[in-house]
């Protein structure tokens, strides 16, 4: 736990992916310069997969690992025992799974999510055989790198994969291996976009799907976005980053997130970022930044009108009319007359 939680605020959660632990995930991005205006204002706790920190001992044989949903169902307990009210979830690949499923099963406890790098199906059959070869032709750092990172930056990024396999040979890899197993026998989310007039099983909460560009995980991510409200969440693809865009893109990230906190009504004097400034100074229309975030969020319904009521909607990094070109791309596309954005950097 890093910080002191403030009773008005909630708490940035994080959760890292396999073959990691949350400082090898997360401290590039939290030790970014850009990000300590964020840390200025909101705690964050980062938690470990059991097994996955450092040191960790190897659990005894005949251990049962848990599953996805049971690890899920371990960050309750986790915010209770801190005395945290509400989290906004950070999490990469497994973790994204895992926070996403937490908050389906207790959106009370969740206020936004960024997922990065989400799968939100069942492995398939050929994504089993594939593991299952790569298991036997290869060790389990070059499996989990081929999870991690994409193919161009696996041959021409050497430092970085270096860096990474290292990462990975310290974890324990009994325990690493039941981590991965536990993670490729997860479940379908079983999540899918609402229609008017029907009950859906759904994120209630302001999301941002990040992925990047050439990441092995982009057509999981484009799949995750398809079936979400998209009054409530904003696809972010990120050019020249493949599977680590808080390690490679660190300021982008920080700068997307800044935007998203700032759309779910915290943080409204916070400095104008490089991207801001560029949009203005190319002659684009910006309007206060102040005036469409409201801090109702404080109960659930005007925690909804704050991120998607009519006129103010603020999409996560941007509003619609007025935010929603802080990028250099942006498509929004009519799905039942409701808008949803995808948003490149």
């Amino acid at each position: 736990m890093c910080g002191t939680p403030r009773q008005n605020r909630p708490v940035i959660l994080t959760y890292h992916d396999i073959g990691l632990n949350h400082k090898t995930c997360f401290n590039a991005l939290f030790s970014c310069e850009d990000m300590h205006e964020i840390t200025q204002h909101f705690s964050v706790c980062h938690v470990d997969a059991p097994g996955q920190h450092e040191g960790a001992a190897t659990f005894p044989a005949g251990y049962v690992y848990p599953s996805m949903d049971q690890l899920a169902e371990m960050l309750p307990g986790v915010v209770q025992q801190l005395g945290l009210k509400s989290v906004i979830g950070m999490g990469i690949g497994a973790g994204a799974y895992i926070l996403t499923r937490f908050a389906l099963n207790h959106p009370s406890m969740v206020e936004g999510l960024v997922l990065i790098n989400i799968n939100p199906c069942a492995e398939g059959w050929m994504d089993w055989a594939a593991t299952k070869l790569s298991g036997l032709t290869h060790g389990l750092p070059d499996m989990v790198i081929s999870h991690l990172f994409a193919k161009d930056e696996i041959h021409n990024n050497h430092d970085l994969i270096h860096t990474y396999r290292q990462h990975i040979m310290s974890i324990n890899q009994n325990n690493l291996t039941l981590f991965i197993k536990s993670y490729n026998s997860r479940r379908d989310l079983e999540i899918e976009r609402p229609i008017p007039g029907t009950s859906a099983v759904t994120l209630k909460c302001p999301s941002l799907l990040v992925v990047g560009d050439s990441s092995p995980a982009v057509d999981a991510v484009v799949e995750c976005n398809s079936k979400l409200d998209p009054t409530k969440t904003t696809l972010l693809k990120m050019s020249d980053c493949g599977g680590f865009p808080q390690v490679v893109q660190p300021a982008k990230l920080t700068e997307a997130f800044k935007y998203f906190v700032q759309g779910m009504g915290y943080m409204p004097a916070a400095s104008m970022t490089r991207l801001m400034r560029s949009r203005t100074n190319s002659g684009a229309s910006v309007s206060s930044l102040d005036g469409n975030r409201s801090r109702s969020h404080t109960n659930e319904g005007s925690r909804s009108r704050s991120h998607t009521g009519e006129g103010n909607r603020s999409r996560a990094q941007t509003g619609e009319g007025n935010r929603g070109r802080s990028h250099t791309d942006t498509r929004m596309e009519d799905h039942n007359n409701v808008k949803s954005m995808e948003v490149s950097c």
